[in-house]
């Protein structure tokens, strides 16, 4: 009897969906560290964004499980373009050969025109925010497979739904709102784990928090944006990190997150805090210097810190059970 049960236990794990319903016609699939979404709409499904290097053959068989083999989406629509939102993005496209839309202030990072700002590891206090000086941060080049999202706020493909600018973790970031679910697509306008923490990204305990804070360059606008989101009373957030949420711990968080932004999201000191990076439709155009008296991440040092932070994670992790 114990083996029977164990392999019917097996079977039912390996029949477990890759995606996860968030809402009637929302799919998430959590990926390593970050998410991306499916959305149903009436004539087929949309992307958003599109995960980290190396999981596009994961989002394809998601993809094949959810709405069919051969299926592909009629548009990816990226809330940002940072490297781990847009990372299958080239074979994805290779593959399923459908436009890509972003908001236009986003198009020079993804056209080739301009790299991101250099991220800021001294915020945040994790080891996520640790290896942030190593994380890719040039821009990807899509050439003519990007578009600029419509100015009246439509959703290629989801007439439901519309965009709004969230600016703050980065110039042209957008978030996707259903006003009748009230379900929000955040990206990491907002995320639902404190991103900074290595442990907090892979255990994903529930919490509302501001945007990851090493790779945020407008603390003002990111600010403006969360208060703009809140104001919508969401009955649900999907969001770029950690796991969906709803409800009344949902909007309890958010209007907590408004009120205590200076304790809960914004550093108190950064290179970003009191002055931030400003770009346009060329790509950034003043980046604020360094502080002097924060520590360079050399890379000598910077890998002793994140060897020294890592123990600690994996420790955390293995006595949790996570």
């Amino acid at each position: 009897m114990p083996e029977t049960t164990a392999k019917i236990e097996t079977a039912s794990r390996r029949r477990r969906p890759l995606t996860q319903k968030v809402g009637a016609e929302v799919f998430v699939l959590p990926l390593p560290i970050v998410n991306v979404y499916f959305v149903q709409g009436p004539a087929g499904w949309v992307l958003v964004d599109a995960g980290l290097t190396g999981t596009a053959s994961h989002i394809r068989r998601a993809a094949a499980e959810r709405f069919g083999g051969g299926t592909r989406p009629l548009a990816i629509v990226l809330t940002h373009g940072h490297f781990d939102h847009v990372g299958a993005l080239e074979p994805l496209l290779n593959a399923w050969e459908v436009p890509v839309y972003a908001h236009r202030l986003e198009l020079p990072f993804l056209t080739g025109k301009a790299d991101y700002p250099p991220p800021d590891p001294s915020v945040g206090g994790g080891l996520m925010a640790e290896l942030s000086f190593l994380y890719p941060r040039t821009a990807l080049d899509l050439g003519g497979r990007v578009r600029a999202l419509e100015v009246d706020g439509t959703v290629p493909g989801l007439p439901d739904w519309r965009w709004i600018h969230t600016p703050g973790h980065s110039p042209g970031h957008v978030s996707l709102f259903d006003e009748g679910d009230r379900l929000l697509i955040a990206g990491d306008a907002f995320v639902t784990t404190r991103q900074e923490s290595a442990y907090a990204a892979l255990s994903k305990p529930q919490e509302v928090n501001g945007p990851p804070a090493y790779f945020t360059p407008d603390w003002v606008s990111a600010r403006a944006s969360v208060e703009a989101l809140a104001l919508l009373e969401p009955e649900t957030a999907a969001t770029g990190h950690g796991r969906p949420m709803k409800g009344v711990p949902l909007r309890e968080g958010l209007a907590r997150l408004v009120e205590e932004w200076d304790r809960l999201a914004q550093p108190p000191r950064g290179r970003y805090v009191a002055q931030p990076a400003v770009s346009n439709e060329e790509g950034i155009v003043y980046l604020p210097p360094p502080l002097e008296d924060s520590p360079q991440p050399g890379l000598l040092g910077g890998l002793r810190r994140i060897a020294v932070r890592t123990a600690a994670a994996v420790r955390r992790i293995s006595d949790s059970g996570v």
